[in-house]
């Protein structure tokens, strides 16, 4: 079984990583070039008049391929790590009785989606280049508290009887009620039309990448059982 969770991660997380990477480079990438320039002063929402108005347009990815190179790299070993620990709850799920389809392993993924992107984003949003934000450490325990509560939560919403449903959805809004560590100020040099297309770009990605990072986990397991 160990053997047939890690040879499913590791399909899973290629095909996810690269899907989610051909969608990067074709969607987020480009804006998060632009936001490059704006960071770097080569572009300025605000000029010397006062302006809000300032030129749109992506540069080119260019041919730095040992960035691009990192960038896909890092897709697949993050999906690959992804893709274990689903691997892992649906052969557990599999265990309890509970048999899951590939299509139903899509619901795993966008689930997974849900846990690790969206939920997050809720109050950390994906930022551009030269945002500004509160002290990491207490962005990361937020983060990484509000992953686990969502996931919590969203389990036992699925498996979980009488009134362990309703508490999982005590248990997700939790962290937002608490709210993710913001300054008391905004900062920002780009325009905010472009932070909005990064955020709705970044996490399409991800939906993507988790979608069929479900499915392939769910298939390769299947294709697996002896």
């Amino acid at each position: 079984m160990t053997k047939n969770l890690f040879v499913s991660a590791i399909c899973a997380g290629i095909a996810a990583g690269l899907i989610a990477s051909l969608l990067q480079f074709l969607f987020v990438i480009p804006a998060l070039l632009e936001g490059e320039l704006f960071e770097t002063g080569v572009r300025l929402h605000f000029d010397s008049g006062g302006s809000p108005q300032s030129d749109r347009g992506a540069p080119g990815l260019g041919s730095d391929w040992g960035r691009h190179s990192m960038t896909v790299a890092f897709n697949i070993v993050t999906y690959t790590g992804y893709g274990l620990l689903l691997s892992a709850m649906i052969s557990y799920a599999a265990l309890k009785g509970i048999t899951t389809s590939a299509r139903q392993g899509i619901i795993w993924g966008i689930c997974g989606f849900i846990a690790v992107q969206l939920a997050p984003s809720i109050g950390l949003p994906p930022e551009l280049p030269g945002t500004i934000a509160a002290e990491v450490g207490t962005r990361q325990m937020w983060w990484l508290g509000t992953i686990l509560a969502t996931a919590s939560g969203m389990g036992l919403i699925a498996f979980g009887r009488s009134n362990l449903p309703l508490v999982g959805i005590a248990i997700i809004a939790i962290p937002q009620l608490v709210g993710a560590p913001h300054l008391d100020v905004f900062f920002g040099v780009a325009p905010p039309e472009l932070a909005a297309e990064f955020v709705t770009l970044s996490l399409g990605t991800a939906a993507a990448g988790w979608a069929t990072l479900g499915y392939v986990v769910t298939e390769t397991l299947k294709r697996l059982e002896p």
